[in-house]
C-alpha cells in the first residue's frame, strides 16, 4: 500500500501540527508568550507525531515529488527481486508495481524485455493504469494495460512448443 514509512514526514507534520495548535492555545490562553508555545507545542509535538503514523495518508503534503518517485521505483526494483521476477530463462519478468499511498504505477521488466522494448513504451502502461484508478476502473484498466503488454510482448516473444509459465500470474500484495 506504501513504498516507504517516512519517518520525515511524521516528524514535520508532527511538528507542524504540534505548531499551528500551539500557537492558538498560546494566542487564547497565554497572551502570545513564547515561553508558554514553546513547551505547548513540545507536549503536543508527540500526539500530533502518533496522528500522522496512525494515517499515512496525512504525510503526503510532507513528502517532496522526487521523494515519492525515487522511493517508488527503489521499492518496485526491491519487489521484482523479492519475488523472484528476475529468474526466467530468457529473462522477461514484468512487474506492475502499484504504490497506493504515493498514487503512483510502475512497469518494470528484465534485461531481456528492454533489448527488445523500451521503457517509455512500457510507462505507457503504467500511464493507462493510473489513469483508470483516478476514474474508478482500477481492476478494469490493469486488466487491460496487461493483455496489452501481453499482446506486445507475444510480438519480441513467441510462445514456441513445450514453452511454460515461469512465473506466476497472480496479484501479489504487501
Amino acid at each position: 500500500d506504501r513504498s516507504d514509512q517516512y519517518i520525515e514526514a511524521e516528524l514535520l507534520g508532527g511538528i507542524f501540527l504540534g505548531g499551528i495548535i500551539s500557537l492558538i492555545i498560546t494566542a487564547l490562553y497565554f497572551n502570545s508568550s513564547v515561553w508558554s508555545f514553546i513547551p505547548v507545542s513540545l507536549i503536543l509535538f508527540f500526539p500530533s507525531k502518533f496522528l500522522f503514523r496512525k494515517f499515512p495518508v496525512l504525510k503526503i503534503s510532507f513528502i517532496g515529488f522526487k521523494r515519492k518517485e525515487k522511493t517508488v521505483r527503489q521499492r518496485a526494483v526491491r519487489a521484482f527481486y523479492e519475488k523472484g521476477l528476475y529468474k526466467t530463462r530468457k529473462n522477461t519478468g514484468v512487474l506492475f508495481f502499484i504504490s497506493i499511498l504515493e498514487r503512483k504505477v510502475w512497469v518494470l521488466a528484465d534485461k531481456g524485455i528492454y533489448e527488445k522494448i523500451e521503457q517509455e513504451t512500457l510507462n505507457k502502461f503504467a500511464i493507462t493504469v493510473s489513469h483508470g484508478i483516478k476514474e474508478g476502473r482500477a481492476c478494469d484498466s490493469l486488466c487491460d494495460a496487461v493483455r496489452e503488454a501481453g499482446a506486445l510482448l507475444a510480438k519480441h516473444f513467441p510462445v514456441i512448443p513445450g514453452d511454460t509459465d515461469e512465473l506466476s500470474n497472480k496479484v501479489m500484495t504487501e
